[in-house]
């Protein structure tokens, strides 16, 4: 079996990396204002140089930023949309780990004027991470990670959108899905050929219990999901040619802990079978996962993107251990439509999970290296 010429690739990976200690300290520098933007800006372009240059080194066919000027993969990108502000409520998510809980705290969000955008959002730094792949790796893709049209949505609700803006929630979702449609096209224009919308209420979604706190707000939590694929389907709709799409779905991922639990089997059917993007990168790194069964329901022709090597820990797993799930997961969908990655990003916030860049390369290639004993 040869190697996949365009995305999701046989050995891919989320995003997001771990910051390199000089980018913490001038992040740090910078929000108290010893350190100019532009200075912060030279300091962030030197690490997503070596961040492309040691994806090509690992073997990899894809390369990001790293996600490297974000403090949060979803937020920075959210509160860019027109319409959208931050308040001075907080949004508390409750995370577990093994040595404990802990809670991610960041300003909420209103939708209190008609939702669009005004250009690319993060179109400049797009930009730059194609010229760094042209000038160090220009057989590799470059690929844009932003969350998903559901994120807009489910940390709020409809609590959080101005009845005096949207009296009718449909008209929000209207115009939430044409504000991304309008996304996708500007960033195609840019060149993209490779977009991921992270996605974790759809995972979410599985755990009872997160589907109990959506029904004690008064929502419609057993068909919530229906929803979310509805307009992620409006804003991909008339996609241009040659872009491919996946999305990325994960139960939560914050200092290397989690927020929810169970298997893909809620949203499985009509996620699988809906969802018009090219490929799905699914969490499967622990028995929080759940089984590879839902995967039944994959049609020919959709890529699944196995997260069997986990971002939390620093371990590195055993390459016949893989091999044994892969084929394990091979049971439900064929193995040509199958590839592997990390089961997350390694820092989806910029504190990052608890490992160190070398365990982090570790994981990266091991990654690459079982893909290609696999599919050759």
């Amino acid at each position: 079996m040869s190697p996949r010429t365009e995305p999701p690739f046989r050995a891919d990976h989320v995003g997001s990396l771990l910051r390199p200690p000089d980018l913490l300290r001038a992040r740090e520098e910078h929000a108290a204002g010893r350190l100019p933007a532009d200075r912060l800006r030279e300091i962030e372009d030197a690490a997503i140089r070596d961040a492309v240059r040691m994806q090509a080194e690992l073997g990899l066919q894809t390369a990001t930023d790293g996600e490297f000027r974000r403090a949060s993969w979803h937020m920075d990108f959210i509160y860019r949309l027109r319409g959208v502000s931050r308040t001075a409520e907080a949004i508390r998510v409750h995370f577990h780990n093994a040595a404990g809980d802990l809670d991610f705290t960041s300003a909420a969000l209103k939708v209190d004027a008609k939702v669009g955008i005004d250009g690319p959002i993060f179109g400049d730094d797009f930009r730059f991470l194609q010229s760094v792949v042209a000038e160090q790796a220009p057989a590799l893709t470059a690929k844009l990670t932003i969350p998903s049209p559901s994120m807009v949505h489910y940390r709020g609700g409809p609590a959080a959108i101005d009845p005096t803006v949207y009296p009718d929630e449909d008209e929000f979702w209207a115009d939430l899905s044409a504000a991304y449609a309008q996304q996708v096209r500007a960033v195609a224009d840019l060149g993209c050929r490779y977009l991921q919308l992270d996605d974790t209420s759809l995972a979410y979604l599985n755990d009872p219990d997160q589907r109990a706190q959506l029904a004690s707000q008064g929502r419609d939590a057993e068909h919530q999901h229906e929803r979310y694929i509805r307009q992620i389907n409006a804003a991909l709709d008339g996609r241009p040619d040659g872009l491919r799409i996946t999305t990325h779905m994960c139960r939560g991922n914050y200092r290397s802990s989690w927020a929810a639990a169970g298997g893909y089997d809620f949203v499985a059917e009509a996620l699988f079978s809906s969802l018009a993007v090219d490929g799905f990168f699914l969490e499967y790194d622990d028995e929080r996962s759940g089984g590879f069964a839902p995967l039944r329901f994959v049609p020919p022709g959709k890529l699944v993107v196995l997260g069997l090597v986990t971002t939390k820990r620093p371990e590195l797993e055993s390459k016949d251990e893989l091999k044994r799930r892969i084929d394990e997961a091979a049971k439900y969908v064929a193995l040509e439509q199958l590839c592997l990655s990390p089961q997350c990003g390694f820092s989806s916030t910029v504190e990052g999970n608890v490992l160190t860049i070398d365990e982090q390369k570790a994981k990266l290639a091991l990654v690459v290296k079982t893909a290609q004993e696999v599919w050759g």
